[in-house]
């Protein structure tokens, strides 16, 4: 299998550019140094991919486009709709930002849509050259797509309380801050995960009966937790009731009660020692 390489040099580069050019929105949080975010990117791939090298190029059964990379980023082809947030198309954009030369097969698309217009084609088309190119890039290049998750999380917090009252706003934000200073680098591996893996919870079309899932009502189902409980602890338990109410809500044809287990254990991966 081949090795899923990180530059350090060129992360550091990445880390110091980002902090240069984004404002962060965050109150006070941790430094993390590049051993932490070599960990957090091993452990987003642990938890997307078990950090298996052909996973880097996935479409799972019951979903309708392609996930890829170590952050399983989505892509959808050409006039598809769907109410999850498209990623991989961002991070293609992320990667020029810095340069980057994309697989020569990439550079020359016309347009940023997938090019796999079913599951079917896709999974034929495993070992194919252009297949292999875009899954050895994605493994040598799982520095910029940490920084990618991590600046997603920059990117989203100056919207995140927005629309909340200004004592509601105060209370969530502090939430936030205490959540991102737990046992570091736990606290914002947590915070970064979970918008990664479910989202801000600020898209109105992440809904189910009009309730969503993302990290914004994780913090509000906080509220009135034990506060003998660790902030981890509550983070977790509230995440998991907000992922069972999704479940209660999906459109029973989706099935995702079959996910539903495999969400609580990576759940757990917050949680110190577990």
């Amino acid at each position: 299998m081949p090795a899923i390489s990180i530059s350090f040099n060129r992360f550091l580069l990445l880390f110091l550019l980002q902090i240069a050019v984004i404002p962060l929105a965050l109150g006070e949080l941790p430094s993390l140094d590049r051993q932490q975010m070599q960990w957090l990117g091993d452990r987003v791939f642990a938890n997307e991919c078990n950090r298996d090298f052909d996973c880097l190029t996935s479409w799972n059964s019951g979903e309708d486009f392609p996930s890829l990379g170590i952050g399983h980023f989505i892509w959808y082809r050409a006039g598809q709709t769907e109410r999850f947030e498209e990623t991989f198309p961002d991070l293609l954009l992320y990667y020029n930002q810095y340069g980057i030369a994309l697989p020569s097969w990439l550079e020359v698309l016309e347009n940023p849509d997938s090019p796999w217009l079913s599951r079917e084609q896709f999974l034929s088309e495993q070992n194919s050259t252009r297949m292999q190119e875009l899954r050895q890039f994605l493994a040598d290049t799982t520095d910029v797509q940490v920084m990618f998750i991590v600046n997603r999380l920059q990117e989203s917090t100056g919207e995140l309380f927005r629309s909340q009252d200004d004592s509601q706003r105060r209370a969530l934000q502090a939430r936030f801050d205490a959540i991102a200073n737990a046992d570091t680098p736990l606290g914002m591996y947590a915070l970064i995960d979970y918008v990664h893996f479910k989202g801000t919870g600020l898209s109105e079309s992440e809904r189910y009966r009009g309730q969503g899932w993302g990290l914004l009502q994780v913090l509000i189902a906080m509220d009135g937790m034990d506060e003998e409980n660790s902030t981890l602890d509550n983070f977790v338990a509230a995440a998991a009731s907000v992922l069972e109410r999704r479940v209660a809500n999906a459109p029973s044809e989706r099935n995702e009660e079959r996910w539903l287990a495999g969400w609580k254990n990576r759940l757990q991966t917050y949680v110190p020692n577990r």
